[in-house]
């Protein structure tokens, strides 16, 4: 069984469905609305519409999906209990609800504060609400993002998000400014994005890292400012990505440790607090791999081959993982991270020496338009292999 419909999720149901494992996903909701390309939706390049995949495919594929909340698990009994009261019994279950939005970590900033200020870290209604939100300031107008310290949904996304703002602010309000106020001092990628940001937009994004008091410590809805170490400052349009933590169901089923993700093993992703129980994607500690949609539809095939093995009384063969993070900086032009992975000493994945790195920081102007090209072919990819 799995719970969760996501690129985790839904990849890892499909492809045990597809080695002859009868396997029922459980996922309240009709249609995924997919994070990766979001920020295009938020600088009005895409519609939201674009975002939306449903389950037909999984059905198609031989994947029973039932269309309920799973509220609660019972690791000892190995049974998921439904919202409508109804209990589903598991040989092997795979978890991957994904992340919640932690709103006790930022005082001023709970579930109303999040419908004027919106986070927009889950794609939908809030992605729409965030670029309306841009699209009526006035020109001169500010815009604030607030960013939070690892670990959380994405790495990149924040600056990605920004540097479509930026291009948003560029050609619709000229004058208007955007503030990065960051809760710490390096990110990924961060050379590419400041040379990209220095070449596409001078003077438009102010960036202020940790050591110089970018950390957001309060939320001041009602006078528009964001509370930082150095003093505070007013806004038009404020973007707040709080704190994350493994999603409740996670946390409610005992997976959680003090980290507030599942701790896993490395081979079979198996919960280290509850065996039998598989944790996937966002809410998972997966060590040096980051928190992606690529990172989640590659950890998806990996343990949907070692639950095969498993069944078949054999050991999982022991992963090699990849990750590929594009992020665009404009429409049409982007930068990368790779990275690959494998079980480390400590027990956790661990960067395989020499593997991956970085665009290079002085790509040309088509090497750019290319990883675009390959962002987007990810992503008709992936959403494929995931949703059908």
């Amino acid at each position: 069984m799995v719970i969760g419909g996501g690129f985790a999720g839904a990849t890892c149901a499909r492809r045990l469905a597809a080695q002859g494992v009868a396997v029922t996903l459980v996922e309240p909701s009709p249609t995924y609305l997919a994070c990766p390309h979001s920020n295009l939706v938020v600088a009005g390049l895409r519609g939201l519409e674009e975002q939306r995949f449903g389950y037909g495919g999984l059905r198609e594929a031989g994947v029973t999906v039932v269309a309920q909340a799973a509220t609660r698990v019972d690791p000892n009994e190995r049974r998921v209990v439904l919202a409508d009261g109804g209990r589903l019994d598991f040989d092997r279950l795979v978890m991957a609800p994904g992340i919640e939005i932690r709103f006790d970590a930022l005082p001023g900033y709970d579930e109303e504060a999040e419908d004027l200020l919106p986070h927009a870290w889950r794609a939908g209604p809030q992605t729409d609400l965030l670029h309306r939100r841009l699209a009526a300031m006035d020109d001169g107008g500010v815009v604030a993002m607030a960013i939070p310290a690892n670990p959380y949904r994405c790495p990149p996304g924040p600056y990605e998000r920004a540097s479509l703002i930026a291009h948003f602010l560029k050609t619709r309000k000229p004058r208007a400014k955007l503030l990065l106020l960051d809760a710490k001092d390096d990110f990924s990628k961060r050379r590419l994005f400041l040379r990209e940001w220095e070449t596409l937009y001078p003077g438009l994004i102010e960036h202020v890292p940790l050591a110089q008091g970018g950390r957001v410590i309060e939320v001041d809805v009602a006078g528009r400012r964001l509370v930082t170490e150095f003093g505070s400052v007013r806004f038009d349009v404020a973007n707040v990505i709080p704190p994350q933590r493994a999603a409740r169901i996670a946390r409610e089923s005992g997976l959680v440790d003090r980290s507030g993700w599942c701790p896993v093993e490395p081979l079979a992703f198996e919960s280290r607090l509850h065996p039998g129980i598989h944790v996937l994607g966002d809410a998972a500690a997966m060590g040096a791999m980051p928190k992606s949609a690529f990172a989640a539809n590659s950890q998806a095939k990996v343990l949907a081959d070692a639950l095969v093995a498993i069944f078949d009384g054999r050991r999982p063969v022991e992963p090699r993982l990849i990750n590929t993070c594009y992020s665009l900086v404009a429409p049409r032009r982007a930068i990368s991270v790779a990275g690959v992975y494998r079980p480390g000493t400590n027990g956790m994945l661990a960067d395989i020496p020499g593997s991956g790195g970085t665009s290079a920081a002085d790509a040309s102007d088509e090497d750019r338009r290319m990883e675009a090209a390959h962002a987007d072919a990810w992503f008709a990819a992936a959403t494929n292999e995931s949703f059908g």
